[in-house]
């Protein structure tokens, strides 16, 4: 029986990857880094913060995920976690050198879809072998008859990034480039999200690769930063939390023009390491179903807690003390394997 089988966002959770934070950093300087994160904050490459993030930083990152791992235990879900990396050593191609960032964020790395797990070919170089660290879990799943397969690994030259494009994407259209959650699963529908780390040509690639089972929508023209999961949560059938700031009432993709729209309340911001977030204060919807009525969201998102309960979700308020330090909230560092559930047609 394969271990993989996922179709949706919100079938019984089963089996999970969490994320760790053992060693992470902030990479060495390098356009790609520059330009996606770092540009909107600093004059010049060299001004990145690079280095090990504060101790005590990755010591409550580090007790926050071990608690969150707990819960889904105690709900009877299996958890893997990632082996830990040292991130500190220097890798690269005859291109370009680098150094790793963490394994905080497995959601970047894995692409659960049905009985296939996809490595997902990233944006930035640093994480350029970050899979490694799910390599013994892939080895497992394979082995259990799931269907493994990576994108074609990009280059990642000089010439796929852009620093702050007066118009068009930062990330060149030469080869297919995408973390996995720029991807949102609701079935036979899959989202794709077209931003500084995700491209047209990984949207073909996916598309052809999941083949006429599914309709995969690009969506593009409402947010061009990373990832779709601090713009759209999905929460059970017929029911979506959709970002005001980023998404008007008449951008609303046609998927959801049956669905309830919840309408995200302002969110709750959370602090930051640094003289400025890595990651917006959105990062307070980035929150994971573990089933069709039972949410796991930051404990600090009380607003976003009490709409849901509104619309008869049960809430489990968890502590993720760092989310806007390390660029991720409970869906980012975490990576659903398994739910309990078929393929269906949501719309």
């Amino acid at each position: 029986m394969s271990l993989v089988e996922v179709h949706n966002e919100w079938d019984p959770l089963e089996e999970m990857i969490v994320g760790i934070a053992h060693g992470a950093r902030v990479p060495r300087p390098d356009k790609g880094l520059f330009a996606l994160d770092y540009s909107e904050h600093h004059d010049a490459m060299h001004e990145i913060p690079s280095g090990p993030y504060p101790e005590q930083v990755v010591a409550e990152a580090e007790e926050d995920l071990d608690a969150f791992a707990a819960f889904l235990v105690g709900h009877g879900v299996t958890v893997r976690r990632p082996k830990k990396s040292f991130h500190a050593e220097v890798f690269g191609t005859s291109d370009w050198k680098t150094d790793g960032e963490y394994n905080y964020c497995p959601r970047d790395v894995l692409l659960p879809i049905g009985k296939t797990i996809i490595e997902a070919p990233m944006a930035l170089r640093s994480r350029y072998f970050e899979p490694f660290a799910y390599r013994e879990h892939l080895q497992a799943y394979f082995a259990s008859g799931a269907n493994w397969i990576s994108a074609p690994k990009p280059q990642l030259g000089d010439n796929t990034y852009r620093v702050n494009p007066r118009e068009g994407s930062i990330i060149a259209n030469e080869e297919p480039i995408f973390d996995a959650a720029n991807v949102l699963r609701m079935g036979r529908d899959i989202l794709y999200l077209e931003s500084r780390s995700g491209n047209r040509l990984g949207y073909e690639w996916l598309k052809r690769v999941l083949g006429d089972q599914y309709r995969v929508h690009a969506l593009s023209g409402f947010y061009d930063g990373t990832h779709l999961d601090t713009t759209i949560t999905l929460v059970r059938p017929g029911l979506v939390v959709l970002n005001p700031e980023r998404i008007a009432k008449d951008q609303v993709p046609e998927v959801f023009k049956h669905w309830d729209i919840i309408w995200a309340p302002d969110m709750v911001d959370t602090g930051y390491c640094w003289s400025y977030p890595r990651a917006s204060i959105w990062q307070g919807m980035n929150f994971i179903m573990v089933n069709p009525s039972l949410a796991v969201i930051n404990d600090q998102q009380v607003p976003l807690i009490r709409a849901l309960e509104r619309h008869g979700i049960d809430v489990a308020p968890l502590k993720m003390r760092h989310a806007r330090s390390l660029s991720g909230g409970f869906h980012c560092v975490s990576v659903d394997i398994r739910r309990r559930g078929t393929l269906e047609d949501y719309r």
